[in-house]
């Protein structure tokens, strides 16, 4: 007896789902450590100068997984690669803990560079939103799964006192008791990947083009050779790429900068929360858009809005309110761009060439994020908060370069 025909639009929207489900478990513990990471940072080494290690770290991380989860996606599907990427992301999660107790710098920089899965992890799944998506639609169905991290990232950066009475029951060093909040709500989100990622989406859409995930065809120089190859792929990688810099290296300092100015833990997770809540919450509309008008008026809205957040950073650097604008407009920026562009990437790769390029992609994200988090510490250090705002317009100015003069 033959099996029934298998339902695509059903699978998609199952597929959706459960993406989403495992994306807002993960994003409680992306946004619970994402500001926590730079003052335990501080607090080890006793030094400001290197906070901007956090973001360095957990984005260099997520760099280094990009391409190897991406192979494996191709091999064994997204729910294999995205369990895996949950399960190195809570271990990162422990080793954080254990190295916070001993007070060991190394230690604490590898657990958070371990935690980077999660960031690959995020990366990897709004893609898989889109393995079996319609082309009309590809942009709303990944921008939906982006959209769904917003309750966690909303919720996360607001646990700093409830992660510190979590840490002192269970008698955990100080200001890790966020990591244990993400730890176990990563762990939480493997499972769901496990379970509900049946059939695999990746694999479905491959056997529809003919290419076997497992010992099948692949391009010779994966996305190395896209990029080499496609000045389509090749734009959208660089404008995804520089568009995190900016974001990672404004966000990641803020905090520190708020935190030596007298803000208090909470005014600073309200902060971070709103910029979080700008990188997500309207990704649906900026995925809608991309459908309609297509990704290149979109990514250039993008820039439009994070020129403004580098502006608010430079007139009003000492004011909690125009900060907090700044991130929002940063936020905000940032999913135009992402959505947009991680649209792009999609669209100009052949489907069986797609992990290739979206593996590649994420992996030059995540190494520019780690640049710009390893350079804002020592710039903020040197020129303050609004020399870091107007020395950050350069990136925008590239990509807004790259859209304006495209070709092919």
């Amino acid at each position: 007896m033959k099996p029934a025909p298998l339902d695509v639009r059903t699978l998609q929207r199952r597929t959706v789902g459960a993406l989403a489900a495992g994306q807002v478990l993960g994003a409680i513990g992306t946004g619970a450590t994402v500001s926590l990471g730079s003052m335990l940072i501080v607090e080890v080494s006793g030094s400001a100068a290197w906070s901007g290690m956090a973001a360095t770290t957990g984005t260099l991380g997520a760099a280094l997984f990009a391409v190897p989860l991406a192979a494996l996606a191709l091999r064994r599907g997204r729910r294999v690669s995205l369990s895996t990427a949950g399960i190195i992301a809570s271990l990162g999660g422990a080793v954080v803990v254990a190295a916070a107790g001993i007070s060991n710098l190394l230690l604490l920089f590898i657990g958070m560079a371990l935690m980077g899965a999660a960031q690959a992890l995020n990366l990897q799944a709004r893609f898989a939103a889109a393995d079996l998506a319609d082309p009309a639609s590809r942009g709303r169905d990944l921008s939906l799964v982006v959209w769904s991290t917003t309750l966690g990232v909303i919720i996360g950066p607001n646990l700093f006192e409830p992660g510190e009475a979590l840490g002192s029951w269970l008698a955990l060093p100080s200001l890790t008791g966020g990591f244990a909040i993400s730890l176990a709500a990563q762990l939480l989100a493997t499972v769901i990947y496990l379970l509900a990622l049946r059939p695999d989406p990746l694999i479905v859409a491959l056997a529809a083009t003919s290419t076997v995930p497992s010992g099948g065809h692949r391009s010779r120089g994966g996305g190395l050779a896209l990029l080499r190859t496609s000045p389509a792929v090749r734009r959208a990688v660089a404008t995804v790429a520089l568009a995190h810099l900016v974001m990672v290296a404004l966000m990641s300092m803020t905090p520190v900068h708020m935190s030596s100015h007298g803000s208090s833990l909470t005014i600073v997770g309200v902060t971070i929360s709103l910029h979080m809540a700008g990188m997500y919450a309207l990704s649906p509309v900026f995925g809608w858009l991309t459908d309609r008008l297509g990704g290149r008026p979109v990514v250039l809205l993008g820039q439009g809005l994070t020129a403004g957040a580098l502006l608010a950073g430079l007139i009003w650097p000492h004011s909690v309110l125009g900060l907090t604008l700044g991130l929002i407009l940063l936020g905000l920026g940032w999913s135009a761009a992402t959505v947009a562009g991680a649209t792009l990437v999609t669209s100009a790769a052949p489907t069986a060439q797609r992990p290739a390029a979206q593996g590649i992609s994420d992996a030059m994200m995540n190494v520019a994020g780690a640049l710009g988090g390893a350079l804002a510490g020592p710039v903020l250090a040197a020129v303050a908060y609004p020399g870091l705002s107007v020395l950050l317009i350069v990136p925008v100015l590239v990509v807004v370069a790259l859209q304006a003069a495209r070709r092919g």
